[in-house]
């Protein structure tokens, strides 16, 4: 699988491992995290967790931008995965962050370290595939570079919730994803008696060692503080592996392309030559920012794993088992990222040796069309669940009447092919068709696109508090189906436009 490709892959792969490792530490247990620590609900924590995942992939666009300004990406790497550090740290001090402002301003943090380093990179190995040696490799190349850095994902939600987890056990209590939603409407005085009486005692009761708590009061203020505290501390976690990704970017950053070098030998290009290419390098522009357009709609449905979707595994799924809290869900992606990739590899060489290889667009419509089958599956299984606000008032929604967790195992897993045809499969689009000296910026402009989808997120969360559970997922059906026929629509030109 590695046969044939530039020595620099695997370094710059195991380089993001730290920061997909951060990354999927927030996906897992940010939601969950923001609505216990500041008592607010999921729309508002929606809102707070677009603004953070949007400025993410936008900020990429202002690296993309100063790496190609000072032509040194590495210097701009190494700037960015020591700001991520500072964020994370930020975030771990729970003296510090008493309220969601202050834990936004950490956020933004992070997310201005992330803009710094990812697109960045992505970049560097992007121009790994402009030599002829490697040019057939580059959408294999992204695909291994994807899966090799989605194997710390596999594990960053594990080790967040055994630290949160580890840390509430050390204050006398156990963990229950449904407590900390009801200590706060006890606290606020919002809780009827009959869930007091009922639902409240025996969950309070079942996490403090079979033993009734005497004071209500004083259960919920402590189970609130052990909580939260351990929320703080799994945020260390993502600090340790933004120092390993340091470390080994910087023992492994020579085996990694140097645009400015590049960039001085290209400088004898005639003027002419500059207006022979202007015709073409518009047409790039232009069919980089459909493709931008199309991918909105898919980060928008995708990255709902980490805001309704993980409320639905709360809110509605029966955990226990390998499937123990509701943030566990978020390691099945980078799971199967790391071992549906060789397979998908194996598909497209496969068809490529018989000349029936799609093309990288017609791949990207085909991840849509994927996509919408997920949330059809989810739409499926969501008949017949209870709105929300029925749900709280009653205290939480009783074992008998939630779904199998193998539900959301099914939408993971498609939703994990579908990324497998768009996102690494775009980056290599987008590292082909950029004019060479707007490859950073243009790499920003991919994960701008992201970011759009990303503050739009809030909107599913609107939808999930609101209307009927079903009809949610049908919407992102209709989403993703509509792109997939609008990106058929450009197939043709895109394919001609990436010659």
């Amino acid at each position: 699988m590695l046969k044939n490709h530039p020595k620099g892959l695997i370094p710059a792969a195991l380089a993001n491992m730290g920061e997909r490792f951060g990354f999927y530490t927030m996906m897992a247990i940010l939601t969950l995290f923001l609505m216990s620590k500041f008592n607010i609900s999921g729309t508002e924590a929606g809102v707070l967790y677009s603004i953070f995942y949007g400025a993410i992939y936008i900020l990429a666009l202002v690296g993309g931008t100063i790496a190609d300004r000072l032509r040194n990406y590495k210097g701009t790497i190494i700037a960015g995965l020591i700001v991520m550090s500072l964020g994370y740290v930020l975030l771990s001090m729970p003296a510090l962050i008493t309220t969601k402002y202050l834990a936004l301003a950490a956020l933004l943090v992070i997310a201005f370290g992330n803009g710094l380093f990812k697109g960045n990179l992505q970049a560097l190995v992007g121009q790994m595939y402009d030599n002829d040696q490697y040019q057939s490799k580059r959408d294999s190349g992204f695909q291994i570079f994807y899966m090799f850095i989605n194997i710390g994902a596999m594990f960053a939600p594990f080790l967040a919730t055994w630290v949160r987890n580890t840390f509430v056990e050390m204050q006398g209590y156990a963990y229950n994803a449904d407590l900390p939603g009801l200590c706060h409407q006890y606290l606020d005085g919002k809780m009827s008696e009959d869930v007091i009486s009922g639902r409240f005692t025996e969950l309070a009761t079942s996490v403090s060692n079979g033993v009734l708590p005497t004071d209500f009061n004083a259960f919920a203020v402590g189970y609130l503080d052990a909580f939260n505290t351990g929320f703080h501390y799994a945020f260390l976690t993502a600090v340790v592996a933004m120092g390993i990704s340091l470390i080994i970017f910087l023992a492994t950053k020579r085996h990694l392309p140097t645009p400015k070098a590049k960039q001085a030998a290209s400088t004898n290009i005639s003027a002419e030559e500059i207006k022979q290419n202007a015709k073409e390098i518009k047409q790039r522009i232009y069919a980089l920012l459909a493709v931008f357009g199309i991918v909105i709609f898919f980060w928008f449905s995708f990255h709902q794993n980490g805001l309704t979707l993980t409320m639905f595994a709360k809110d509605y799924t029966l955990l226990g088992g390998i499937f123990s809290s509701a943030e566990i869900f978020q390691s099945i992606n980078p799971f199967l990222v790391v071992f549906l990739t060789p397979l998908i590899i194996a598909i497209f060489g496969r068809m490529a040796k018989r000349g029936k290889e799609p093309s990288t667009p017609k791949k990207i419509a085909i991840g849509m069309g994927i996509a919408a089958s997920a949330f059809v599956i989810m739409a499926i299984g969501s008949i017949g669940l209870p709105v929300l606000s029925d749900v709280t008032a009653q205290g939480g929604l009783p074992d008998a009447d939630r779904v199998t967790p193998w539900l959301l195992f099914a939408t993971y897993f498609i939703l994990t092919v579908a990324e497998l045809f768009i996102s690494p499969l775009g980056l290599s689009f987008v590292s082909k068709v950029a004019p060479p000296h707007m490859q950073g910026l243009m790499q920003g402009g991919w994960l701008t696109a992201t970011a759009v989808g990303n503050f739009s997120l809030v909107l599913g969360a609107m939808m999930y508090e609101n209307i009927s559970i079903s009809i949610t997922w049908t919407v992102f059906v209709t989403v993703c189906l509509v792109s997939m026929l609008v990106m058929l629509g450009m197939v043709k030109w895109l394919e001609r436009v990436a010659k």
